[in-house]
């Protein structure tokens, strides 16, 4: 399994406006041309403005499948650049029900690893002007996802996401997203994903504490 790189984007932290405020964000990034370093925290050159929720080893690459743009451009009704939704990487394929937590790829001279789900935030809203975006990536699961790096590296434009090693457990993005949003009493999942090495630490607290609030 590959996907090709459509972009390798980067960005600096600029201020966005939402509901009459302007919120320091690096959602705006730009493609780049030329060869990257990849560290264990990020790309050389991309900023994560909030540092809180968009920063850290497991969320040291975001990914987002160029299939889903077209989907996006006919429900909004507008032309969408690349990278609209503020990835570092876009790519054909690769959607989230094609990519399991826990799969290894080769990017260039790095090595990388599916680790969780992006969750949408209200930046994306803003950039869009539309305020039920996030509710409407979460019902469609079209989320894009994060990747911790295993080996740092440089990597070029015109290099490709290859799979190295797909993990056994079997457990999607798509999935994960399921339990996140729509399935959330779905006890065997949540129990499931909470014990799942691979997942960002993140999101399996979150599982291990929804498993805790089941009755018996």
């Amino acid at each position: 399994m590959e996907g090709t790189l459509v972009a390798l984007n980067t960005g600096k932290a600029g201020t966005i406006e939402w509901q009459g405020k302007g919120v320091s964000s690096a959602i705006n990034k730009e493609k780049v041309q030329k060869p990257l370093y990849l560290s264990r925290l990020n790309f050389e050159g991309d900023v994560q403005a909030d540092t809180v929720h968009h920063c850290g080893p497991e969320k040291a690459v975001c990914v987002y499948s160029h299939d889903h743009y077209s989907y996006w451009e006919k429900g909004l009704g507008i032309s969408l650049s690349i990278p609209t939704f503020g990835e570092n990487l876009t790519v054909k394929g690769l959607t989230e029900d094609q990519v399991f937590i826990g799969d290894i790829f080769k990017l260039g001279e790095a090595a990388v690893q599916v680790c969780q789900p992006r969750q949408p935030c209200f930046k994306v809203a803003a950039k869009l002007n539309q305020p039920f975006m996030v509710k409407w990536i979460q019902d469609t699961g079209y989320s894009g996802y994060y990747m911790r790096v295993l080996e740092e590296g440089r990597v070029n434009p015109e290099d490709s996401l290859v799979l190295q090693e797909k993990n056994a457990r079997g457990i999607s993005v798509e999935f994960v997203n399921r339990i996140l949003y729509q399935d959330k009493e779905n006890k065997e999942g949540v129990k499931l994903l909470s014990e799942l090495d691979e997942l960002a630490e993140g999101v399996k607290s979150s599982m291990k504490k929804r498993l805790q609030s089941f009755p018996g």
